[in-house]
């Protein structure tokens, strides 16, 4: 039995989700890869989207008592990475940010758009994800706003709503070659206003590594910890000037001007889980689509992906309920 609109889950959006996205961004940074021309913010705030329906998700089984197992990611990839496993099956959730009003607005009349979206999947991580056949692929949208331009974020700083200006370090920053200290680092601010400032990366062990500190107008902050790569800077407003980085490894000064700031906060509104299917069947039903292509959740498409109809996905009160049945058989 395929899906239809009326079997799709609709998780309600609570704030703390777009804060755990943001923090797994932080971590996952020196890990993600960007495709060419694609903005490093658009991936961010899509990784917030991802990490926010995934613990929707969680907390959706735990309520309807569901047992779940949560399993680290696979080797050389983010070690803060976890997918959910259901009855010892793993299950990869493949969620897509709906971020247009007009889009958005359809969505929430007719849910039954959703069934002519395709289920995408990239080409390149099907190739290299290690799944089995048995393993599944879980299928949402979550529908929220963004606030990526100049404008935007005004609009949202004046109605006092959350925002995350972040700014994503060069790659011999953040991807280092040779594992060796990059400071002592030195920031200064030309702002006329104290900011404080995060940053993070990763220190001599690859353990995630963070600081805040108070930079004061125009003078020089020598920082303490022992950073072995600095994958972004977090300031808590925009600044109204330039800010300057220098490390003596690289021995050059980043300069950050005040809009190279992006906002990654995710405004979430709504979170659609439609479906999922077995990797197996994926496999023997999917199709390509080109690169450039576009479909129900982009404009264009950045990679060749594979996919099937939304609408040839499984309901996933079925799938509770056959793990339901494989936890039982487990204790027999």
């Amino acid at each position: 039995m395929t899906v239809s609109s009326s079997d799709f889950l609709h998780l309600p959006y609570t704030p703390d989700l777009s804060e755990a996205g943001i923090a797994h961004a932080l971590r996952s940074l020196p890990y993600t890869f960007g495709r060419v021309g694609n903005s490093p913010y658009d991936r961010l705030r899509r990784v917030v989207a991802s990490v926010a329906v995934e613990l929707a998700f969680r907390r959706h089984l735990s309520q309807l008592n569901i047992p779940f197992e949560v399993k680290g990611a696979m080797p050389f990839t983010d070690p803060d990475r976890y997918d959910v496993s259901l009855g010892g099956h793993r299950c990869d959730i493949k969620s897509f940010l709906i971020s247009r009003r007009e889009q958005i607005s359809e969505m929430r009349r007719h849910p039954e758009v959703m069934l002519n979206a395709p289920a995408l999947v990239p080409s390149d991580q099907y190739a290299g994800d290690g799944h089995s056949d048995h393993d599944l692929y879980l299928f949402a949208f979550l529908a929220g706003l963004i606030a990526a331009s100049q404008d935007d974020l005004k609009k949202v700083i004046e109605a006092g709503q959350a925002y995350y200006l972040l700014h994503p370090m060069p790659q011999e920053w953040c991807r280092r070659l040779n594992w060796n200290p990059l400071g002592p680092l030195v920031l200064k601010s030309e702002s006329q206003v104290e900011l404080l400032v995060e940053l993070s990366g990763q220190g001599a062990n690859r353990e995630f590594l963070t600081r805040t500190l108070s930079l004061p107008p125009k003078t020089r902050v020598v920082v303490e910890d022992v950073f072995h790569s600095l994958a972004a800077l977090h300031v808590n407003h925009q600044p109204d000037a330039r800010v300057g980085i220098y490390s003596t490894a690289i021995q050059e000064t980043h300069i950050i001007a005040p809009f190279d700031w992006g906002n990654i906060h995710v405004y979430g509104m709504d979170i659609h889980l439609v479906g999922y299917i077995s990797c197996g069947e994926f496999r023997q039903k999917s199709s390509q689509i080109a690169p450039n292509s576009r479909v129900f959740q982009f404009n264009h498409t950045q990679a060749k992906n594979l996919a099937v109809p939304i609408s040839d996905l499984m309901p996933l009160s079925g799938l509770f309920e056959k793990v339901r049945v494989w936890e039982a058989n487990k204790t027999l």
